[in-house]
């Protein structure tokens, strides 16, 4: 893995990578498909050398078909003003669903709990899923950016708000 930028936008200590990634973010992967470029929402768990990503059917049969894609993943705040970036370019590879990765992959995002995880995903937290395969993605270049700035009050303020308005209430 080669890091091919390193940069921070308004000076200053460029963040972590190894603690970026394990915040629990979502990451935004591209991959070719037989209709064109496709983006799929995923979460994730780094390792130290791979992203490890639970795959369903259609992105880990297009992953199969060419192994080349991209990560992306941002964590911003418009209150604060935070905005991470850091993105991946590398191949995939498409495994057989494992189970103690799965969990690891929940636990980051529902918590330690077993019992409290949202139901929805039973099946895969128990290994039912037949059509779930394991993604490995080693990357081969990575891009580390802090283009973090000053919020404005309106940002700050917005984000206090209980009924946290949408950016389209900033129209009116």
């Amino acid at each position: 893995m080669k890091i091919v930028e390193r940069t921070v936008s308004a000076g200053g200590e460029i963040f972590d990578l190894d603690e970026f990634l394990s915040r629990p973010l979502y990451a935004h992967l591209a991959h070719a498909s037989e209709h064109g470029v496709r983006e799929s929402p995923v979460w994730f768990h780094w390792d130290g050398a791979a992203i490890w990503i639970i795959g369903g059917t259609s992105f880990p049969a297009n992953l199969r078909r060419d192994p080349r894609c991209a990560l992306g993943i941002v964590d911003w705040d418009p209150a604060s003003g935070r905005s991470h970036h850091v993105g991946m370019r590398g191949r995939a590879e498409v495994l057989a669903f494992d189970l103690a990765v799965a969990k690891t992959i929940f636990r980051r995002y529902f918590g330690p709990d077993e019992g409290a995880w949202d139901s929805r995903f039973d099946y895969a937290a128990a290994g039912d899923g037949n059509d779930l395969t394991i993604v490995r993605l080693t990357p081969d270049a990575v891009v580390v950016r802090d283009q973090s700035y000053a919020p404005t009050k309106w940002a700050r303020e917005l984000s206090t708000r209980p009924d946290r308005p949408t950016c389209s209430d900033a129209q009116g």
